[in-house]
């Protein structure tokens, strides 16, 4: 092992074994760019969030008063023996940027902030105050209350007309006939809960669809009654819809069409707001414009009051310029930015610091990246590291591993089989290594020497998303086909505007999985059912006992296996239940076994231990479907809030792959893997075709261009230079007859030496032609 020789200017770990790390020791030079790697799921997380960054957040907080710290909470120490030299860590992650619908990227960056002080001061005529244009205060449309778009509800998808409240009349989703819910709407005294709804007078119809919220007494408790349309609108309809359950997604989807505000036009804004003008635009106009073109007008506002705020302003602009974000506008919703774009939104903040010797620490900063796009990702690092910060990146594309200062290759495998160092060094001794990153840096790919062809096609016509200019495509059924182009080109919004909506498409991406903190696998993917039979079946007992959620729960930290103690005015603190020492079962529930193994111990186990140890078909089936997707190294009970966006979406992809034949949609299924295990997703994807379905793949990794059935590339560029198709084909036909950007990386990427054959059979007449 590798160790730097002056010890004050490294991070030294010491025996850190949180996760699966095994008494891991190594020092990490400080004000140097050094790059994670490993298989996914080897401990590169555990290592560099886990332990070095979760540490120094930890340290922080400490130096704040115990007031402040019961606000910010605190993480708890991470298992390692000792941390030196650790300075200031700032995580640059790729959580999603929220999912309130009042917040843009203009809002996330401060950007619209400054707009607003600017046409306070400039725009005529003026609305007021910096206050009075925006459009979560005094600037909001009244008729949209700023959110510029209004919703109707389909009545017939609320209520069955022809019940009484108390016989099931709501049809909403939650609303159980003896839940609190409906309990409100038949104990309210406005109409008579046993009378069927289509008998209702006029006005008690309006008192139980429309009223607004009024205070009443139930029971002699005071609460608080609305009309059920106005109640769904709340509850519902003003929530991002990636943020809420699939049937409660699936319930707006049946019962909501959504609308621009006709008030407003979509702006969010009041008239005054609107009519208010810098150079003949408002501020709604400007907000609606590409980044870039913005960042263009503004150079023209020269008015000395707005001096500073317009150089701060444009600075901003032009940092989202640089990052590879010019093509998107300030009122973008947050929520509608990819995990990528969300990560380099946050990366604006840290470019113009003035502060230095911080330990930035991102976690695979080339997510949502065309290779086109990567060498400017790489240049943010390195102006990062040069203006003399210690830069940790956890990552797998060779493009950044390239750039490395130093490199850190964790496994040999996945979880148990992870957890060692395998490498220390430059990049030049890590090609020379004999470790599996090592061998795959070089690693090169062939075109398939056949393509399989289709056999029909899903039709998008004139579709105009965001930056689409009326696209209208084909998109073959029966292959693996891999849409792609350059960040910004149009990719999501052509699938995403255009697919979800048809029947037989399910849709596997990244998003967060909802769900308590007693969530896991084998909860999340119906396994544990399977399991509590094959135990109570063993021992003769209920199903029940073998619950942590249920009879079997541990009474003392309720089957979490955690307590939680509220230290008033410090941070609360986590620690593990004493009870049941952390297994969350009461003690004579640990006393059954199966095949020698209780529930706790069967609920530790990775996916491939389980898989050995269940003869159960039922159990079975779901691990096969777990170990296919490449998750054989997680657990069966591992919390799902500490996975990786790729790894919930390849869960999720296990939980469908029993579904039966469909349409597959995949946004970047690449993501968090490495080299290697790439080619494990490869021959899924293989055999879901292979199996009957269609699989449509959202992409930018080389590996998987190359190894499709069909591509459909956007471009040229991002923003109002993409939104068109520039090329649709086979990837040999793509190298042989394409000058698009993806075209040429791919024709980089591949081993023509090998390959000249199968692109020369392969350019002749195309599937779909």
């Amino acid at each position: 092992m590798t160790h730097i020789a002056d010890s004050h200017g490294v991070i030294q770990v010491r025996g850190a074994r949180e996760n699966n790390l095994r008494d891991v020791s190594l020092d990490i030079p400080k004000r140097r760019l050094t790059v994670f790697t490993g298989v996914s799921g080897s401990g590169k997380s555990s290592l560099v969030f886990g332990t070095i960054a979760a540490e120094s957040q930890r340290m922080i907080n400490e130096t704040y008063s115990a007031f402040l710290q019961s606000f910010m909470g605190s993480p708890a120490r991470p298992d390692v023996d000792a941390l030196h030299n650790l300075s200031a860590a700032i995580v640059v992650d790729q959580e999603r940027m929220g999912a309130n619908a009042r917040s843009t990227l203009g809002t996330a960056t401060d950007a619209y902030t400054m707009l607003r002080i600017v046409f306070s001061r400039l725009g005529s005529p003026s609305a007021g105050s910096a206050l009075a244009y925006s459009f979560n205060a005094e600037g909001m449309c009244p008729g949209c209350e700023g959110l510029g778009k209004v919703s109707s509800l389909d009545l017939d998808q609320l209520v069955d007309r022809s019940k009484s409240i108390n016989e099931g009349a709501i049809t909403v989703p939650n609303f159980s006939v003896d839940g609190w819910y409906v309990r409100g709407f038949a104990e309210s005294g406005l109409f008579d809960p046993d009378k069927p709804v289509r008998e209702f007078t006029a006005a008690e119809l309006d008192d139980f669809l429309y009223k607004p919220s009024i205070k009443i007494k139930v029971n002699g408790i005071n609460t608080t009654y609305e009309g059920l349309v106005v109640k769904v609108q709340r509850m519902y309809l003003t929530k991002e819809r990636e943020s809420v359950q699939p049937h409660i997604r699936a319930f707006i989807d049946r019962a909501a069409t959504f609308a621009a505000c006709p008030d407003c036009g979509g702006s969010r804004l009041k008239p005054s707001v609107l009519d208010s003008r810098i150079d003949g635009r408002n501020i709604a106009e400007c907000s609606a414009m590409q980044v870039s073109d913005l960042a263009e007008f503004l150079a023209g506002v020269t008015a000395p009051s707005v001096g500073p705020v317009v150089a701060n302003l444009r600075q901003t602009l032009d940092s989202l310029v640089e990052i590879g974000l010019g093509y998107l506008s300030l009122d973008r919703e947050s929520a509608t930015l990819s995990g990528g774009e969300a990560q380099r939104v946050k990366m604006v903040r840290h470019l113009g610091s003035s502060l230095t010797d911080i330990t930035y620490v991102f976690d695979e900063p080339t997510v949502g990246l065309h290779p086109h796009d990567i060498q400017r990702m790489n240049g943010l690092l390195l102006r990062l590291r040069d203006k003399g910060n210690t830069v940790l990146v956890v990552e797998h594309k060779p493009e950044t591993i390239a750039i490395a200062d130093h490199v850190v290759d964790i496994g040999p495998g996945a979880g148990p089989a992870g957890g060692r160092i395998q490498f220390e060094g430059d990049v030049p001794a890590l090609r020379a290594s004999d470790t599996l990153t090592g061998r795959y840096l070089g690693h090169r790919v062939e075109l398939k020497a056949s393509t399989r062809p289709h056999t029909g096609q899903i039709p998008i016509r004139d579709a105009a998303t965001h930056n689409l200019k009326n696209v209208s495509v084909d998109v073959p059924t029966g292959v693996l086909t891999v849409v792609t182009g350059v960040a910004g080109s149009g990719k999501s919004s052509l699938i995403y505007g255009s697919l979800p909506q048809r029947d037989g498409v399910i849709v596997v991406d990244q998003s967060a999985i909802r769900g308590s903190r007693r969530s896991n696998p084998a909860t999340y993917t119906g396994l544990l059912d399977a399991v509590r039979t094959a135990f109570a079946k063993a021992n003769g007992v209920k199903a029940a006992l073998f619950s942590a959620n249920s009879e079997g729960a541990c009474p003392n930290c309720k089957g979490i296996g955690l307590v939680y103690v509220d230290l008033a005015m410090m941070a609360g603190v986590a620690g593990v239940c004493e009870e049941c020492e952390g297994k969350r079962f009461i003690a004579r529930v640990l006393e059954y076994k199966l095949r020698g193994r209780d529930i706790s111990e069967v609920l530790a186990m990775p996916v491939s231990e389980a898989l050995d140890f269940f003869t159960e078909k039922p159990a079975r089936a779901i691990l096969e479907r777990l170990n296919a997707v490449g998750l054989g190294y997680i657990t069966l009970g591992q919390p799902l809030n500490t996975l990786s966006g790729g790894e919930r979406q390849r869960l999720k992809l296990a939980v469908h792959m029993g579904s039966g034949v469909a349409t597959y949609l995949l946004d970047e299924p690449t993501s968090g893997l490495h080299l290697a295990d790439v080619d494990q997703l490869l021959a899924l994807l293989d055999r879901l075709v292979d199996s009957g379905n269609t699989v449509i793949v959202i992409e930018h990794h080389l590996a998987v261009m190359a190894h499709a059935d069909w591509i459909i590339d956007l471009g040229p560029g991002a923003g109002h230079d993409g939104g068109t198709v520039v090329f649709t084909g086979t990837p040999a036909e793509l190298v042989a007859k394409s000058d698009t950007l993806t075209a040429r990386h791919l024709r980089d990427y591949i081993s023509w030496e090998r390959n000249a054959s199968a692109v020369v059979a392969n350019s002749g007449e195309s599937m779909m032609s």
